[in-house]
């Protein structure tokens, strides 16, 4: 609580509670996978284990935490105050009923599922936590090496950043003249007593506006001017800002650590390539893969070497490392993500909310990581999970992050490349 809502205080109990318990058990299905590779427990003592962190992961998302957004923003309507219980469980039944009918359009699992049977809740929570994952994937796919690659830096001089400055000192010279200016004319309205005998009523405005006493400054055209050398000046110091990141990033990119991220980038880069074109195969060709990426390539390795290895050890070992490496990075990845959506826009009477809206995204994202990544784990560790699941479709989760993913790196590529155009434009026009 200290480390990631440090800034905003958050009063309630419950909401601390509330996040508290989707963040622990979240964690806990990360951890029941480990020990489904490492074989750690009974096989009945870890089923159970994951029944019991399912049913309470799946009541909070359902259940509790939807009921407590809608109640904490009930509260802060005075309209609604008194009977803010009341309207919390319509707000309540209404996300019950969208939450139900999202999953009429999508082939998710088979119809003869009770209507609160563990296949029927995590259905859908998986379709709204794998479209928020393909989402987060696509975008980070593409601005990360966009990030760290030192080619996609503008040339940025010291001549430059000391022109900026100028006009920005000179444009907030011209504000405290114009003031000064504006300042003295109603010194002098006071003195002459316009400010007590100024005209009222509808012709005395017009009037006001359109003439003026000999010798006085027209404030209002004055205003207008300073209105718009606060907003030059404003978009000078934020471009300036922009420019001395920039050279500090050409700097960074200079150290050794800065050439390490940017070879990084250059992998990234790679990566992303090849991630929207395998998308693109798995969607054209409706395919999705039976075997685990880990095995897969090893096979494919020792087949080419022609040499003796053993195949299911060494995936089993390797398999628990890129677990680890993917469920590491997705706790820190989601965490620093949440940390900063909160600062951008919580407040004091909002707080509550947010932290509730960023423990349901959390709960869906986590449930939605452990539907995909069941397929990075060899067969014979999938028993359980896929048992515990129930009967899902999980081939149209898959395909779906596919569609996603492809949606969100092409839009980002055009988003982050439109971006990267204007900006020298933009430092030419200022």
């Amino acid at each position: 609580m200290r480390k990631l809502f440090k800034d905003y205080e958050v009063r309630q109990y419950v909401v601390q509670v509330v996040f508290s318990v989707t963040f622990a058990f979240s964690c806990t299905m990360f951890e029941l996978i480990i020990f489904e590779i490492l074989g750690v427990l009974n096989s009945s003592s870890r089923y159970f284990h994951w029944k019991l962190n399912l049913c309470v992961i799946l009541l909070v998302l359902v259940f509790m935490v939807p009921f407590y957004i809608g109640y904490f923003i009930v509260s802060n309507i005075r309209l609604l105050h008194r009977q803010r219980l009341l309207f919390a469980c319509v707000v309540w039944l209404t996300f019950m009923y969208f939450f139900w009918k999202l999953g009429d359009p999508f082939p998710i699992l088979s119809p003869k599922h009770g209507i609160l049977s563990i296949e029927q809740l995590i259905s859908r929570v998986g379709v709204i936590g794998v479209t928020l994952m393909a989402l987060l994937s696509g975008f980070g796919a593409v601005n990360c090496p966009y990030t760290y690659m030192s080619y996609f830096l503008r040339n940025v001089t010291d001549a430059d950043i000391l022109a900026l400055e100028r006009r920005l000192l000179q444009t907030i010279d011209m504000i405290i003249s114009k003031k000064k200016r504006m300042a003295m004319a109603h010194r002098t309205m006071f003195q002459r007593g316009e400010v007590h005998n100024k005209p009222t009523g509808f012709w005395g405005m017009i009037k006001s506006v359109t003439t003026s006493a000999p010798g006085s400054e027209n404030l209002s055209l004055i205003q207008q001017e300073v209105d718009a050398l606060e907003e030059l000046s404003r978009q000078l110091f934020l471009e300036t800002a922009d420019l001395h990141a920039t050279k500090e990033r050409i700097e960074y990119s200079k150290t050794f650590q800065g050439k390490y991220f940017n070879f990084l980038g250059y992998f990234f880069s790679i990566y992303c390539v090849w991630k929207i074109f395998m998308a693109t195969i798995n969607i054209v060709f409706d395919r999705v893969g039976k075997t685990d990426p880990v095995t897969r390539g090893i096979e494919i390795t020792v087949n080419y070497l022609g040499i003796q290895f053993d195949v299911k050890f060494w995936s089993q070992h390797i398999s628990f490392i890129l677990v680890g490496i993917i469920i590491v990075t997705s706790i820190r990845g989601l965490l620093i993500t949440l940390t900063k959506f909160f600062y951008a826009i919580s407040s004091s009477k909002s707080s509550n909310v947010i932290v509730l809206l960023l423990a349901q995204i959390m709960g869906m994202y986590f449930v939605s990581s452990v539907l995909l990544i069941r397929m990075s784990m060899p067969p014979e560790y999938r028993t359980i999970i896929t048992e515990v699941l129930g009967e899902l479709q999980f081939n149209f989760y898959h395909r779906w992050f596919d569609v996603i993913f492809l949606v969100s790196a092409l839009s980002s590529i055009l988003f982050l490349y439109l971006a990267h155009k204007q900006a020298p434009e933009k430092h030419m026009a200022l």
